[in-house]
């Protein structure tokens, strides 16, 4: 089989980013012969687009950052033989005190993008996002574009999901080979709420990346992944 398609790899962006930051991945899954596919949620001004699984790949490998894994279908979720979870979770708002901290910044930021701050408040995000490092080391993403009617909306439906995820995400596939990559110290995703998607997940690979952020902003992260991608090939 050609190994150009022998390994198909879709991913998928978290809350408020977009497609563009996948680009170094992309360009060094290329370089491996891969296909690479980059799911677009639609929050700027990329039009919303969801990929199919080359039908001729056997190895079918979902990457999904913050909450993207619950943004993709079942469907293509029970035909994946690997998952790389990064900055990811089950549940996103744990039980408790905590969780009601939680729940209190979901509703402050919606009540912030139902008053048109949505500019602002996603600059303060992101701010939060990659510390400890500079927002000028983001990748491009749909503030830089500008965010229309139809973004706002898909961010306060994906924010409202947000707070609504309670478990791995439907057609989460039992036999896959799974990385999970989180930052040591994530100011957007609670400690419970990592420590919950390992416990669900035992048999997963974990990585911690010290220094890295929510956004897990690492030039040599794509390389370091691709390449256990290709210790899995069957």
């Amino acid at each position: 089989m050609s190994p150009s398609i022998r390994t198909h790899l879709i991913a998928l962006h978290g809350w408020a980013g977009d497609s563009r930051s996948w680009q170094p991945w992309a360009e060094q899954a290329k370089g491996r012969g891969w296909r690479f596919s980059a799911a677009e949620r639609g929050y700027g001004q990329l039009q919303p687009h969801q990929p199919l699984w080359d039908p001729m790949a056997e190895q079918r490998v979902v990457i999904g950052h913050s909450l993207g894994p619950h943004l993709l279908p079942p469907d293509l979720w029970r035909q994946a033989t690997d998952v790389v979870l990064l900055a990811s979770f089950a549940a996103f708002v744990p039980a408790g005190r905590e969780g009601r901290s939680v729940r209190a910044a979901l509703r402050g930021m919606a009540q912030r993008l139902e008053a048109g701050e949505t500019a602002a408040m996603l600059q303060d995000f992101f701010h939060q996002a990659v510390a400890p490092r500079s927002p000028s080391d983001l990748p491009a993403g749909p503030l830089e574009q500008g965010i229309d009617g139809a973004g706002e909306r898909r961010l306060q439906q994906d924010l409202e999901l947000l707070g609504q995820t309670a478990g791995l995400p439907d057609g989460f596939p039992p036999g896959a080979r799974i990385l999970i990559v989180e930052a040591a110290d994530d100011p957007i995703v609670p400690a419970s709420s990592r420590a919950a998607l390992r416990m669900a997940l035992p048999a997963a690979e974990l990585w911690t990346l010290p220094e890295a952020g929510h956004c897990l902003v690492d030039a040599d992260l794509p390389e370091r992944v691709l390449s256990w991608i290709a210790d899995g090939q069957p």
